[in-house]
């Protein structure tokens, strides 16, 4: 079995950058879009941050059900010692706990926290039993007798997006049954159920909300930052060095709860991760791989609730499965999905799990689109996106091309087909073909449809109204590839008709997008208001990176030598280039302030997937240099959300990682180039 381990050493009191473990933090999926995630010391910093995110049927959906533990140690001595804190202000004094926190480690993702207090040494564990609103949190005394723990839950159940002085809607009911405990916060919402395994324990009950807490990085953001949390008691745990103890929490049944002993659930999941090891064929040596094998595999779920989607896939052998956008607050987008479906299913391994994301997402195509996303707590689609739909095509062709599965590509050729006409004829938010020159334009007052998508009071950041660069290399790709899949099916003259549109959008392709003055491709023609957008943007490279790239071959090398010094970063492309009136070196501020500068400069990790694509094509072979600019996500994985690839990063060094800590994009984009450069 292969050792996939990131270990962290801690000097504990007196080390300056102890602040540091503020930034740092972890995340832990349950495969239904469940999670927790906090801090490396311990201290939440965001709303999200919490031990049980519980996803739930709509209309719920995630909710903050088990917050925080408050971890008290008493040793012979009579002396008590916290293990963790919390901010009251800002300060920058050590918070209270870090002096004992000797180590922390990810065990193939499952997060290990060591402390020396004392004689004692005290390991923790956090385990999110697969498919359960469940969470373990292991305790091991491994050096030093007579410890005995007291350990608090801390709740606040809200809406994981809730602000954090959302105030409790009514008292807090705690039941206790043969000791077992659970938790109500009203009628229309689950228990939580406690308990303690493994030795003996004793639940003192005392109810408190602690004192007005800080969320630091909520203030950052413009955000309520200041909430409270409530307690019903605490349980004491005596331990002799050898013996471990584990605070179980959960919103199921509990026959789900008891059903397993919590030391088989930690040895199950350690055998499912290096499954997915295993079945992705990492080499021994190629640690990376294997983290972001582990990483890939918090963002592929079955969504709760759907109860219409699991019944039509079972009634025909099927499951259901859809990806994650990002943790903490994305659901799942038509758009993330189809881009991240190769690295997160194909490359790994899990092409069953791909064809049921496919499959499922053909059953909600409407008037020639699939969903843009799938709201929080809800069982409709929304549709207002223009590249999702071309996405798909890009998807299956991936897919087939991986798995040679000629049944699936059957089943939806219509729908594929279809979409075509419907997109020729025009659709809704004025996407369709323009008669003129067969290019696809797109765009509607107030909204956004393409991947640059930032929207606040109303406001489109960059609205792309006309005919986007990367659509209408997209739908170029979707044509020729569809063209292909109809002559393979015999159906020769759809196939003829199709390659007479794909023919005429790549003649009007190259005689409209090419930006003379500067090298590259227009971001826009045809723009709102007239003319064409010259924006120097990371899209343009879609024109050679796709299976079928418009763009003629002899302006390749010129777009990539552009794209090359102005955009490339080492961890990814710029989406807006320097010197741009609108370009912005940071994201930071209010959600205002960084909407602006979302699109405009800010740098996209997903973004160097097609660039290593395009880069390849042209220079075939020249794998080293390709491999090269992954380079910077390697010490990336040690930082933010430790294992995992952050959404964005700001346009200028440092880089500093912003937006979602983990994000499915970046990661399957990276894992798919880590693999097509390995030598």
């Amino acid at each position: 079995m292969k050792e996939v381990v990131r270990r962290f050493a801690w000097p504990g009191e007196g080390h300056q950058p102890w602040a540091d473990l503020l930034a740092k933090e972890w995340l832990v999926t349950n495969g239904l879009g469940g999670y927790a995630s906090g801090t490396v010391c311990g201290v939440p910093t965001r709303r999200f941050h919490g031990l049980l995110v519980a996803a739930l049927p709509a209309p719920l959906g995630r909710t903050m059900m088990l917050n925080h533990v408050a971890e008290e140690v008493y040793l012979p001595d009579g002396s008590c010692h916290r293990l963790g804190g919390e901010e009251r202000e800002e300060t920058s004094a050590p918070l209270p706990g870090t002096q004992y926190l000797k180590e922390f480690r990810l065990d193939a993702g499952i997060p290990v926290w060591v402390y020396a207090v004392g004689p004692a040494l005290i390991e923790k564990r956090l385990v999110l039993p697969y498919r359960q609103n469940t969470v373990h949190v292991h305790y091991r005394v491994s050096r030093g007798d007579g410890v005995r723990l007291h350990l608090r839950p801390q709740l606040h159940i809200r809406p994981h997006e809730a602000p954090v002085d959302q105030p409790i809607k009514e008292p807090y009911v705690l039941t206790v049954v043969d000791k077992r405990f659970e938790v109500a916060a009203g009628p229309h919402m689950p228990s939580l159920r406690l308990c303690v395994q493994g030795v003996d324990s004793t639940f003192t009950s005392d109810p408190r909300s602690t004192p007005e807490l800080l969320f630091r990085v909520e203030e950052s953001r413009g955000y309520d930052s200041r909430g409270t949390l409530w307690s019903p008691g605490f349980f004491a745990i005596a331990l002799r060095a050898g013996e471990e103890v584990t605070l179980a929490a959960s919103t199921e049944r509990w026959e789900s709860v008891l059903a397993l002993d919590p030391a088989e659930i930690l040895q199950f999941e350690h055998a499912r991760r290096h499954f997915l090891i295993d079945c992705a064929r990492v080499p021994d040596d190629d640690v990376t791989a294997a983290e972001l094998v582990v990483a890939a595999d918090q963002f592929v779920i079955t969504p709760v609730g759907r109860v219409q989607d699991l019944a039509r896939a079972r009634a025909v052998g099927d499951d259901v499965r859809t990806v994650i956008a990002g943790y903490h607050w994305f659901t799942d987008w038509g758009r993330d999905t189809m881009i991240s479906l190769e690295g997160l299913t194909l490359v790994t391994g899990r092409h069953a799990e791909a064809g049921w994301i496919l499959r499922t997402f053909a059953h909600y195509v409407r008037d020639g689109l699939i969903p843009n996303l799938f709201p929080e707590g809800e069982n409709q689609g929304l549709y207002h996106t223009a590249d999702a739909t071309l996405w798909f095509f890009h998807a299956i062709g991936r897919y087939v091309l991986a798995t040679g599965d000629r049944g699936t590509l059957k089943v939806v050729l219509p729908i594929l087909l279809d979409i075509v006409d419907k997109q020729v004829a025009g659709t809704r938010f004025g996407i369709g073909v323009d008669p003129a020159d067969g290019l696809l334009r797109q765009g509607q007052e107030g909204y956004q449809l393409t991947w640059m998508d930032a929207k606040v009071d109303g406001w489109v950041v960059t609205p792309r109204r006309g005919k986007a660069v990367e659509i209408n290399a997209l739908w170029y790709n979707a044509l020729r590839l569809l063209q292909a899949w109809l002559g393979e099916e015999g159906r020769a003259d759809d196939a003829r008709r199709i390659a007479l549109l794909a023919e005429r959008a790549q003649k009007s392709f190259n005689a409209r997008f090419w930006y003379q003055e500067g090298g590259y491709l227009y971001d826009v023609v045809d723009a709102e208001g007239g003319g064409d957008d010259h924006a120097c943007r990371p899209n343009q490279v879609f024109a050679i990176s796709l299976d079928h790239p418009v763009l003629a071959r002899e302006r390749w090398a010129a777009v990539m030598d552009v794209v090359q010094k102005r955009l490339l970063t080492p961890v990814g492309l710029r989406s807006l280039a320097p010197g741009h009136p609108d370009y912005k070196p940071k994201y930071y501020g209010d959600l205002r302030a960084r909407d602006a500068a979302y699109h405009q400069g800010t740098v996209w990790a997903w973004l160097i997937g097609p660039f290593v694509d395009a880069w390849l094509k042209l220079h075939p072979g020249d794998t080293a240099r390709a491999r090269g600019f992954l380079q910077g996500f390697l010490p990336h994985l040690g930082d933010a959300c430790i294992g995992s690839i952050s959404e964005i990063f700001d346009a200028e060094e440092p880089y500093t990682p912003r937006g979602c800590v983990a994000q499915a994009w970046s990661v399957a984009e990276v894992l798919r180039c880590w693999v097509k450069t390995r030598t």
